[in-house]
């Protein structure tokens, strides 16, 4: 292949295509061709760069030039100027909004200057759709490595020294899952991928398998070898059709190179992944109801345990891991678990990849060292709150979580500091909120999401939470009363205290950190005439009959 001069890259990412990036490929493309540089100039499109609210994005390699907001239009300008004159084109640059000066520089924008790329480190870098990229960053050299200079124990200690801990939810640490799936008997075991990212304003998988799929692929191959399974399963939703087009052409890929199937590295070990797709049902995150979809039952959590390292899939031993969890794994291996484990805090290792949205300036994606603080996120790389309002909220972890105040945001952003503020870290979704947001409806808002995706097997999920939407309809109709409102505190904690799963679980969440943090706003829309509006305190569980 003929070594080119210079890469035009290309935003692929589904936030860009919906802004045309697409016709701002092909025009490059065209114009570069009609000018006769085709031989020495390439035009790549890749996955997110993260920045989506600059989209779509265009970087010139190796002058190391980042135009944002592109359109069609600018195509021409971009190649008569800067490909064949060698000119920057100054009208695209990001402009700082503090002077209004253009950077030319992905590295020194305010929004990157933070972030510490791990998971994402090859989205808006590789063609997510050339293995020959991905080999040409180090990919698959993790997998030769574990195959060739290691042992399935070795791999399992390298991933339980990492201090990995799993990227969906839960965080459980992957190397004790990992250790408990390979301690199992059996001749028949399964890795399962869980890409069934449904929690609203999350797009950090998708993200993940639109810009490097073959990083899960990999990842999901290491974990095969390491609990001594030759089978992975992807099961991603249906809704992210350009995520499924590029694993399937990534899956393709690694089986001709020969880096899925039979005898991989010339060792024993054959291993293969298949999609199963799932309809977007967002209790199918839970592992027990993915595995049910997976095998075309009900989408429906089952008791534990046995948990699915002791009987998954079809019964046998499997483990369920998520895509950031995964697209972690080769680096880990590659460049040792004590570099990753001095990312971070004492608990929690690593980046973190955040998907930040509402009402912040700079909406995206984010990867950012375990510890950072959530004002660090909101004002440094967030950029602050549009229109110059106040900040007044985030929520945190999506429906699962809750929102956190001003009084918060010096949070460290990790798993045990987030819970003891009352919210959670979960996939990784972040919404912020300004002044202008009434706090009940949110609360209302996430609560209805969470009632319409109740798999209905467990009394207190399927019940409990059409009961909380309907009191908090009538506060919002504002025909509540005072005991509704503490009918309302009562049913949020007997829900969370008797759901079966973690959506039942932590479904009362954003009612009962609103109620926390925003008592008077809920006040406010209450009738009763000898309570004024906006006064009172919110009265905790242990004084209202709950237990403590």
């Amino acid at each position: 292949m003929e070594k080119m001069r210079m890469n035009v890259l290309v935003c692929g990412g589904t936030g860009c295509i919906a802004s045309d990036s697409e016709k701002v490929a092909k025009n490059l493309e065209v114009i570069i061709k009609a000018r006769g540089y085709d031989k020495e100039v390439s035009v790549v499109k890749t996955g997110c760069f993260g920045f989506c609210e600059q989209g779509p994005i265009v970087k010139i390699e190796p002058d190391n030039i980042f135009y944002v907001r592109v359109g069609a239009k600018d195509a021409k300008e971009i190649v008569d100027e800067h490909i064949i004159k060698g000119r920057k084109v100054e009208r695209l640059l990001y402009k700082d909004p503090e002077d209004n000066k253009p950077i030319s520089r992905q590295e020194d924008i305010q929004f990157y200057k933070k972030q510490l790329r791990v998971a994402l480190r090859n989205c808006g870098f590789i063609n997510p759709e050339d293995i020959y990229e991905y080999i040409a960053a180090g990919g698959y050299e993790a997998l030769g490595k574990a195959l060739t200079q290691m042992t399935r124990d070795e791999v399992v200690e390298e991933i339980k020294a990492s201090g990995l801990r799993g990227r969906g939810g839960g965080g459980f640490p992957t190397g004790v899952k990992w250790e408990i799936t390979k301690k199992q008997e059996s001749d028949v075991k399964f890795i399962i991928c869980n890409a069934d990212e449904g929690d609203p304003g999350a797009f950090m998988d998708r993200s993940i398998l639109e810009g490097d799929p073959h990083s899960v692929l990999e990842a999901m191959a290491i974990g095969g070898y390491a609990i001594g399974a030759d089978k992975g399963i992807i099961y991603i939703r249906a809704e992210y059709p350009l995520a499924i087009s590029r694993l399937n052409t990534a899956i393709t890929q690694a089986r001709e190179a020969g880096l899925l199937g039979k005898n991989l590295f010339g060792t024993d070990f054959s291993f293969d992944i298949t999609i199963k797709y799932g309809a977007g049902a967002f209790v199918c995150g839970e592992e027990t109801a993915l595995i049910n979809s997976c095998e075309g039952k009900r989408g429906e959590p089952n008791y534990k345990p046995p948990y699915p390292a002791q009987e998954g899939y079809w019964g046998h031993p499997t483990c369920v891991n998520n895509v950031e969890t995964f697209a972690n794994i080769p680096v880990i291996i590659t460049k040792g678990s004590e570099w990753f484990s001095s990312i971070g805090t004492e608990n929690s290792k690593g980046t973190k990849v955040f998907a930040l949205a509402g009402k912040i300036n700079n909406v995206g994606l984010v990867e950012v060292p375990m510890g950072v603080t959530l004002r660090e996120i909101i004002y440094n790389i967030g950029g602050g709150i549009q229109g110059g309002r106040k900040f007044k909220a985030i929520q945190t972890g999506g429906p699962s979580g809750g929102v956190l105040t001003e009084k918060d945001l010096d949070t460290q952003i990790d798993y045990n500091s987030l819970l003891e503020v009352g919210s959670m870290m979960g996939s990784g979704g972040m919404i912020v909120m300004d002044e202008t947001d009434n706090m009940v409806n949110i609360a209302k808002f996430y609560l209805e999401f969470t009632m319409d995706e109740s798999c209905g097997r467990c009394t207190p999920c399927r019940i409990g939470t059409k009961r909380m939407y309907e009191l908090l309809n009538k506060i919002t109709s504002r025909k509540g009363t005072m005991a509704d409102l503490d009918a309302l505190k009562q049913l949020a904690y007997m829900v969370k205290d008797g759901s079966l799963c973690g959506l039942g679980q932590t479904a009362p969440n954003p009612v009962i950190s609103t109620m926390k943090n925003f008592w008077n706003e809920y006040l406010n829309l209450i009738k009763d005439e000898d309570h004024p509006r906006g006064e009172g305190k919110y009265v905790p569980k242990n004084k209202i009959g709950m237990k403590s």
